[in-house]
């Protein structure tokens, strides 16, 4: 026996009541679990933006640690990945000069290019003295300065200020997390920098040679000293007569450690090495560029403690 009418009526309603419940409830959730698809040029923003964003983010680098980043050409994969991002983090300074391209070719409406060098007191870049801000500014590009700023503990807290605050903006509701996660990082990293600084400021004698000015930012924190620089401007081969007068200095005032980067050709600081004695301590300018450096706390532990210990046994 069929139900009675008002019955019917009752369950119809019911199932009209539900319906829009059905349809939007997926989406909804499906936002909510979504991690945010974030792209980055240089793979400490990527280790920073996940020390962050943890779960809540999906990144993607552009760079992998043993390209130079000044000299990158984007690859097709970068388009596709760009396309899809909502946040873009970048050191700026004049470092990923392919970064403006690649944006306009790729970048969607949605996207958000976020410059973390906001608000750092910079090096001037070109220069050996290492105790010295500048904030001079560069035409229209915002401020000039040595572009390395990561390589100062200090400088992370400041980029790693702005990489919060963006993954806020884009995912307010997970807000918690993120304080929470950079709260629990800044403290990590407090204590290795105290750490580092202890083991140099054993040192007697600071002083080394640097391949390329990748290095003033971390000498500057952990009073050490860069006395000469064999590259001085990138992408420019040195003359004969500054190597030259780089070979006499290193004997004249006997220093012994030259500083190269597994990013870079090690045919100079070879060359000096041969004239010289001078050791050469290969570091990293990224994590993953070396063994033991795949994370930035890593990576800044393996190079103040392997410079450490060849200014200490040659001083």
């Amino acid at each position: 026996m069929s139900p009675p009418n008002y019955l019917r009526t009752l369950s119809i309603l019911a199932i009209v009541a539900v319906l829009p419940i059905a349809t939007v409830l997926p989406n909804t959730l499906a936002s909510t679990r979504d991690p945010i698809p974030v792209v980055v040029t240089l793979p400490v923003l990527k280790d920073l933006t996940e020390q962050v964003g943890g779960s809540h983010v999906r990144v993607t680098s552009l760079l992998n640690g043993y390209e130079n980043e000044h000299t990158y050409s984007p690859k097709p994969t970068d388009l596709v990945a760009v396309r899809k991002a909502r946040l873009l983090f970048e050191i700026g300074l004049g470092l990923e000069v392919w970064v403006s391209s690649l944006v306009k070719n790729a970048g969607g409406p949605s996207l958000h290019v976020i410059t973390t060098s906001q608000g750092v007191g910079l090096i001037p870049d070109g220069g050996d003295d290492h105790h010295t801000d500048d904030h001079t500014p560069h035409s229209d590009n915002g401020p000039r300065g040595n572009p390395h700023i990561w390589l100062d503990p200090a400088n992370v807290v400041i980029i790693l200020s702005h990489i919060t605050e963006a993954l806020i903006a884009a995912d307010p509701t997970h807000a918690a997390d993120f304080r929470s996660n950079q709260a629990t990082y800044l403290g990590r990293l407090h204590q290795l920098e105290k750490d580092l600084l202890g083991r140099t400021e054993q040192l007697a004698d600071r002083r080394f040679i640097a391949h390329h000015p990748a290095w003033p930012y971390l000498a500057k924190r952990f009073n050490l000293d860069i006395v000469g620089t064999i590259h001085t401007q990138s992408g420019i081969e040195p003359s004969a007569l500054h190597l030259q007068s780089l070979i006499e200095k290193i004997r004249k005032d006997k220093i012994k450690v030259v500083v190269s980067e597994v990013q870079l050709s090690q045919r100079l600081p070879e060359l000096l090495a041969r004239e010289t004695k001078a050791q050469i301590v290969i570091l990293t300018t990224m994590p993953g560029g070396l063994a033991g450096t795949e994370t930035y706390l890593d990576m800044l532990r393996y190079n103040v403690l392997q410079l450490a210990g060849a200014l200490g046994t040659t001083s």
